[in-house]
């Protein structure tokens, strides 16, 4: 069932049954045929058509932002921010997608030898509920750069957006959503020629694993517990004002958010001291209120998922700073306040799970090897920041962490013109940069006599 709730009322926005088997076959299989046809256009025309459909969606900007808002629960800002990246996106491939997808000529002994970008064919997607315009697009555009279609499985709480995002979209582009139900997202995977998913790494190993029985190609972005590591010379002030931003926006739910929070013991206290001085800061309400920075959970599943994490961190020995009680009050929305867990560690679950709620682990290292250690033990690679004065220093010590980005003085996020992705348990491929723009296409080597 796809169901989606009014974050703050519970009043339902949106209902629908999963389809039908056959029904899916069928769209299956003339969006098949539109694939062929969009094949066939030229780079430019192709482009043109995600240019105009960013037109669209642009006109449809501030309606889509409150859907995500009413469905989801993010703060309005964040949502609008959610649109304005996936709008710059758009255009972004619409952009280098010509120079980087043209065929290349290479000098061999034949007298015409190139390399081509072809299309596998569909593209078949599972996406979460956090992001359900950005996650979409983030895939699907650079996908249809290259000639192919896509079919997107929703997340099931998050039907009205996605519904609204499928209207706009309309018939220019070989790009349609599956209303399926989980037992029949094994059976599209093999029925389909590619798999890009987000989401948890339990149903990435799940996913992957029905890939590779068929041999598809796939992308996984998984789970992240980003390591936020403060050396002995960093900018405290800077270092504490980027954490608490990373760690609290979106309420938490990231997957590329700063989640542990690793300090030398040097500077541990004066960190701490400035990271709860921001936490203080922090706001919970109305999503769609401009002074909220605090938004709800998305689910009720949610809250007593972190909750029940906080609970054994602390029998494990961590120490509640601020945070960590469910609210008693009885206004609608399911609200966690800003927790800050400190001397966590490796007994505790959020030492070694993703946490995807407003909960801070501080973990605290004997000195600066020692930090780089504990941010690479961890099942998961996302991400990682380092904080430091010395550039060179903080360069060195990123080239030894296992993820698949590092942001030096700044907190973890996403740039259109840089791959993003993981290692270990955050997943495998890229997605964005030209690097995106090359995981879903054949290519194919020729060679002239």
């Amino acid at each position: 069932m796809f169901r989606s709730r009014h974050i703050l009322t519970g009043e339902i926005l949106y209902e629908r049954m999963p389809q039908e088997w056959d029904e899916f076959e069928y769209e299956l299989r003339q969006l098949r045929k539109r694939q062929l046809v969009f094949s066939a256009l030229s780079l430019k025309e192709r482009t043109d058509l995600l240019t105009a459909f960013a037109n669209r969606l642009e006109a449809e900007r501030n309606r889509l932002a409150v859907m995500i808002c009413e469905e989801v629960g993010r703060c309005l800002r964040e949502c609008e921010a959610e649109l304005d990246k996936s709008l710059a996106l758009i255009r972004y491939y619409a952009e280098i997608a010509p120079k980087l997808l043209a065929h290349k000529t290479i000098t061999t002994q034949a007298s015409l030898s190139q390399v081509r970008f072809e299309p596998l064919g569909v593209i078949f997607a599972v996406m979460p509920w956090n992001y359900p315009v950005w996650q979409i697009l983030r895939f699907a555009v650079p996908a249809l750069c290259s000639g192919n279609a896509c079919a997107v499985k929703p997340a099931p709480s998050v039907g009205k957006v996605t519904e609204a995002l499928f209207d706009i979209i309309g018939d220019d582009l070989p790009f349609i959503p599956a209303w399926l139900d989980h037992h029949d997202t094994r059976k599209a995977i093999g029925c389909t020629d590619a798999l890009a998913f987000t989401g948890s790494a339990d149903t990435g190993r799940r996913l992957a694993a029905q890939a590779g029985v068929y041999l598809k190609k796939a992308v996984l972005e998984l789970g992240g517990s980003n390591a936020f590591i403060v050396l002995d010379d960093a900018d405290l002030e800077l270092a504490a004002k980027d954490a608490c931003y990373s760690r609290f926006r979106d309420a938490g739910q990231s997957c590329n958010a700063a989640k542990r929070i690793i300090v030398t013991e040097l500077v541990a206290d004066k960190f701490i001291d400035l990271f709860l001085a921001e936490c203080a800061k922090l706001k919970t309400g109305d999503p769609m209120d401009p002074k909220t920075t605090l938004a709800p959970l998305h689910s009720r599943n949610a809250r007593e998922t972190i909750h029940a994490q906080v609970i054994d961190a602390l029998i494990n020995g961590a120490d509640l700073l601020c945070g960590g009680e469910i609210p008693e009050v009885t206004e609608p929305g399911w609200f966690y306040p800003a927790t800050v867990l400190d001397r966590v560690n490796h007994h505790c679950r959020v030492y070694h799970e993703e946490v995807f709620g407003p909960v801070a682990s501080i973990i605290r290292a004997l000195g600066e090897e020692h930090a780089i250690a504990l941010a690479n033990d961890t099942p998961f690679g996302l991400g990682a920041s380092i904080y430091s004065q010395d550039n060179d220093k903080a360069w060195a010590y990123g080239s030894k962490l296992e993820t698949g980005a590092v942001y030096i003085n700044r907190h973890t996020s996403s740039d259109l013109r840089l791959p993003f992705g993981g290692v270990k348990a955050s997943g495998y491929g890229r997605e964005l940069s030209e690097f995106g723009l090359y995981e879903f296409v054949n290519i194919k080597s020729y060679w002239q006599k």
